[in-house]
């Protein structure tokens, strides 16, 4: 699990971050992605590669067709590979009183390469601010931050708790909370209830930047059994599973697609 670093810069972001014109070639759909972009030694290749090739835009793409709502894309790294990619919906930052100029505070998808363990991961982040001491800007835990929301869903018997029963029982699905170096690691056979997280999220030290993940982990020999369309298409159903524990985390829920329900927050 991994820390993602300052938000970046318009600087960091260019020209990596341009939107393409329609004459600049074909839709990100996937179709042209290939999977051996996800090195495991350096990281998710995201340069030197056309719009329509590159795996922020064609995710971006994707999850904004489905979900009909624009998504803003951040990330920890620079330069052709970086390690840690995420989307999260705009509509949702925007609604936040205080934290609508930071990415911090929100619900987001992600994608991330564990390279100690070798698993590429895809899913779900929720982060926990500092409460004390010297916070760099927009890392100070806030009132209207998702993590809040997050927490008051550990408890047994929530919707996030049936959420989580039924990914890491029935799908594989892993769920991680803590300050990115020591975490509670929860799969199958150790996952209990929700209550797991809160004594876990209370353990954190307020001088640390902390959070929570529900991902799939993918090892290394099943990436590369896939092609890149269908890799892509992989990430896509992960984040689809994982879409329904994002909206309970969030002020303003994911539309899911038609026929699609999701679980209900209480209270």
């Amino acid at each position: 699990m991994k820390r993602p670093k300052r938000r970046p810069s318009d600087r960091d972001w260019l020209p990596l971050s341009r939107r393409p014109s329609k004459a600049a070639g074909p839709e990100p759909t996937g179709e042209a992605f290939r999977s051996e972009w996800i090195d495991f030694e350096r990281g998710i290749r995201v340069g030197h590669l056309e719009p329509w090739e590159r795996i922020t835009q064609i995710l971006k793409h994707n999850l904004e067709r489905r979900h009909g709502t624009r998504f803003i894309t951040d990330r920890w790294g620079r330069g052709v590979y970086w390690q840690w990619i995420c989307w999260l919906p705009r509509a949702n930052r925007e609604a936040k009183p205080i934290s609508s100029a930071v990415n911090f505070g929100c619900s987001k998808l992600f994608i991330s390469v564990d390279r100690s363990r070798r698993v590429f991961q895809a899913g779900l982040q929720v982060e926990r601010g500092q409460v004390a001491g010297s916070a760099h800007p927009g890392t100070l835990l806030r009132e209207d931050w998702d993590w809040h929301l997050l927490l008051r869903q550990c408890r047994k018997g929530s919707a996030l708790d049936q959420e989580l029963g039924r990914l890491l029982r029935r799908e594989g699905f892993a769920a991680e909370i803590g300050d990115f170096e020591n975490n509670l690691l929860l799969d199958r056979d150790s996952f209990g209830s929700a209550t797991q997280l809160a004594r876990a999220a209370r353990l954190i030290s307020p001088e640390r930047f902390g959070g929570f993940q529900l991902y799939y982990p993918m090892p290394e020999s099943e990436l590369r059994d896939c092609s890149g369309p269908e890799l892509v298409g992989a990430v896509l159903a992960v984040f689809a599973e994982v879409a329904p524990a994002m909206s309970l985390c969030m002020q303003v829920p994911l539309a899911l697609p038609r026929g699609v329900r999701g679980p209900r927050a209480e209270g």
